[in-house]
């Protein structure tokens, strides 16, 4: 049994929403559930349609939900959740109309504005009135290549609100990188930032606009707004013949409150983009109704978001967790936006926000939590987060040292809740609950009512061994599908062609005696030495400890009718790779992990291959070291990065 770092008391369980929803579904369907976070999954995945069907009334979704809760059909994806409802997902995320904080960005260097929600209602009908003005009607698609801004949110809002199709990279994404995104789904507007800022140096965007415009002749306005708390940038470049409008100017639009029509339940909400580091990305289209379900369910009942909470997650527009962060509107909580450089002039910058703000969930990439432990380790609750609830962590999986580290030196009663999902779902399929207590290492079980399981290469299910994720029941979130695939070949391709009838995810875990479930990476990346199918996350888990290595990343190599592993690792500045290093290493991963983990190399690289949104690119680097085209270099961050892997002669040996 793992060691138990927290669990709720008595008093915050009884106070918390899924208590309140256990008494709503146990009087409605005459059952006891005994604050018993297993009988209340149990029953959630066995009566699927009738926990959405509750909980939609529970949560109190605006709408018109219909009469009938599932459509059912043979085909997985096929099967529709409360068919005939309709709704109104802008309508839904603004909840309140008053004077009270909806929503507040606060850059890098200090910049700080406020939103109350009565400004929000007020911006999100000038935006509408624009967008209809511009003739986007419903099912058009809207592109925002800009910073996790208000503006932006509020540009989100007002397209869901007209029931258009909204998609967004952020500016890290270069201009190759934005065009083989956008070009896919022939956009008519955009909207689009002057510049932005990122450790201190400024990046001018709106130099990019002319290159973008020319490869997406379907673009015929452009909104340009202004980075929040600095002057605006003038064009250097000639912009070819479009309708070009600046954010100021569309807000002196005098507007009237506006009641915003619903749509179908299955009606395109937003579009978002595999990483597309194996090919083209992917345009993942997702429904309305799912995602807000889904959204709300993981919010209040798995983070007991409440009105009046202060919710942040560091995000940028480019990845899936922002989306999840606007969603917090729709509990009537308020939304804390970062944009810049986590570690700006200061490590724990995140956390110094966090406190002064009050924030009530806090969420971070297991990665920050890793790179907070090796630059302040000895951090010892130097802020009170009084207010801190519930810190969620994802991304990557949290090792155990990032667990020990959060109650050791960040807050020790917090709820840490590592969830794990994926743009795919734009959600979660494991994270945490107010129910159960927090053990090292763990996520703490499903999400309500999803049938997740894990399997082996025949297809049956194991525990307390690795194996591939999979969900065995249909849910709302699952995709509407792919833009642009012809009899939906790709989506079929890309969840159900490992086992019939069944969404398989693609990530390599196990499911623990507690029930709680270990991510081990990305299953097209697990090692396979001597036939032996092994997790990369083991190997980080035990590389992260030592403070001479500040990144790694892990491969296994073809070599002599087998596989042999390869570790890369970058040095923090003022270490060395010695050999006393490199002797603890190995030791280290034998003795924690085991001798088939040790690696056969262990490589100095300057830097590590990772994609837009900072996940370390394993498969990029296995085809680079193998001599093997890569398909997508500009989904990557850092695509130079590969360069050094490239005819390495400690691999020719």
């Amino acid at each position: 049994m793992t060691k138990k770092l927290w669990q709720a008391s008595l008093n915050q369980k009884k106070n918390s929403n899924l208590f309140q929803f256990e008494k709503y579904i146990s009087n409605e369907f005459n059952i006891k559930l005994n604050n018993d976070f297993k009988k209340i999954l149990d029953w959630s995945i066995k009566n699927s349609s009738d926990f959405w069907s509750s909980f939609w009334d529970f949560a109190k979704i605006n709408g018109i939900k219909s009469n009938k809760k599932i459509k059912k059909s043979k085909i997985f994806y096929k099967n529709l959740f409360l068919p005939g409802s309709k709704l109104n997902f802008a309508n839904n995320l603004l909840a309140k109309n008053n004077k009270e904080k909806a929503a507040t960005f606060i850059s890098e260097n200090g910049f700080r504005e406020e939103r109350n929600w009565q400004k929000l209602n007020e911006s999100t009908n000038k935006l509408v009135q624009f967008l209809k003005n511009k003739k986007i009607k419903k099912k058009d698609r809207v592109a925002a290549y800009m910073p996790n801004t208000i503006e932006t949110v509020e540009a989100f809002i007002a397209t869901s609100a007209i029931g258009a199709i909204w998609s967004s990279c952020s500016p890290d994404f270069g201009v190759k990188g934005v065009i083989e995104r956008f070009s896919q789904i022939n956009p008519k507007i955009l909207f689009i930032t002057d510049q932005y800022f990122y450790n201190g140096k400024q990046i001018n965007i709106i130099d990019r606009l002319p290159e973008i415009l020319k490869a997406i002749p379907s673009i015929k306005n452009v909104v340009v707004t202004n980075y929040p708390g600095k002057s605006s940038i003038k064009y250097k470049k000639k912009i070819k013949k479009v309708n070009l409008t600046s954010w100021i100017e569309l807000m002196k639009i005098n507007i009237k409150d506006m009641i915003y029509p619903n749509f179908d339940f299955e009606h395109e909400l937003a579009i978002l983009y595999s990483s597309g580091t194996t090919g083209k990305p992917k345009c993942i289209c997702h429904r309305t109704g799912g995602v807000l379900i889904q959204h709300k369910k993981e919010h209040q009942l798995h983070c007991d978001i409440k009105e009046g909470d202060n919710v942040f997650y560091f995000t940028t527009c480019g990845w899936m967790m922002w989306n999840w962060l606007i969603s917090s509107l729709a509990s009537k909580a308020s939304i804390v936006l970062f944009d810049g450089s986590p570690m700006f002039k200061k490590d724990d910058l995140l956390l110094k926000i966090a406190d002064k703000e009050k924030i009530t969930l806090l969420g971070v990439s297991a990665k920050y939590i890793d790179a907070l432990r090796k630059f302040k380790p000895t951090l010892k609750y130097r802020y009170k987060l009084n207010k801190l609830k519930t810190i969620c962590s994802t991304g990557s999986p949290l090792s155990n040292d990032g667990f020990k580290y959060v109650y050791q030196n960040i807050k020790k009663d917090v709820h840490l809740s590592s969830i794990s999902g994926g743009t795919d779902i734009v959600s979660c399929f494991v994270l945490g609950n107010i129910y159960q207590p927090v053990h090292m290492g763990e996520i703490q079980n499903k999400g309500l009512a999803l049938n997740v399981d894990i399997l082996n290469d025949k297809g049956k299910p194991i525990k307390n061994s690795k194996g591939e994720l999979v969900c065995k029941n249909p849910f709302p979130t699952m995709p509407l599908k792919f833009w642009n695939d012809k009899n939906d070949n790709k989506f079929k391709d890309a969840y159900f062609n490992r086992f019939p009838n069944t969404w398989h995810h693609g990530d390599f875990a196990e499911i623990k005696t507690t029930r709680g479930f270990i991510i081990h990476g990305r299953s097209d990346t697990t090692l396979n030495p001597g036939g032996v199918r092994l997790g990369t996350a083991e190997i980080y888990s035990e590389v992260e400890k030592f403070k001479e290595i500040k990144e790694s990343i892990v491969v296994g190599q073809s070599w002599d009718n087998d596989i042999r592993i390869v570790l890369f690792i970058v040095m923090n500045a003022k270490f060395l790779l010695t050999e006393d290093l490199l002797k603890k290493i190995k030791a280290q991963i034998r003795k924690n992990a085991s001798p088939r983990h040790v690696p056969s190399k262990v490589i100095v690289v300057k830097d590590i291959p990772r994609t837009k949104s900072g996940k370390i690119v394993e498969l990029a680097v296995k085809n680079t070291i193998e001599g093997n085209n890569i398909k997508n270099e500009e989904a990557l961050a850092n695509p130079k990065a590969l360069e050094q892997f490239k005819g390495l002669k400690e691999l020719s040996i």
